[in-house]
């Protein structure tokens, strides 16, 4: 297996756990009051986003050049800091 098809292999998995994570809170976001519930819904979609935003940028990964590919990684390494930072701490209010 390559560098990058480990790399992306390692991303898939990530966005695998946030799958499960958003999921589990989904489930106790049926289960809260009204009020909660909004609350609830506010950050999944949030988390989703950025979970979407990850999955895209992945999608551009895996279509990539070899070439291509380690121009884009620096790029993709930043964007995904950035975006599992913004999910940690949505999923963060949910622990």
């Amino acid at each position: 297996m390559t560098d990058r098809d480990t790399y992306i292999e390692k991303t898939k998995a990530k966005l695998d756990q946030w799958n499960a994570e958003i999921d589990r809170i989904k489930a106790r976001a049926e289960e809260a009051q009204a009020d909660a519930k909004i609350e609830y819904e506010k950050q999944l979609e949030e988390m989703r986003q950025q979970r979407d935003e990850a999955q895209s940028q992945l999608d551009e990964m895996r279509q990539a050049s070899d070439r291509a590919w380690d121009d884009m990684k620096s790029g993709f390494d930043k964007a995904w800091s950035e975006i599992q930072s913004a999910f940690d701490q949505a999923l963060a209010r949910y622990r």
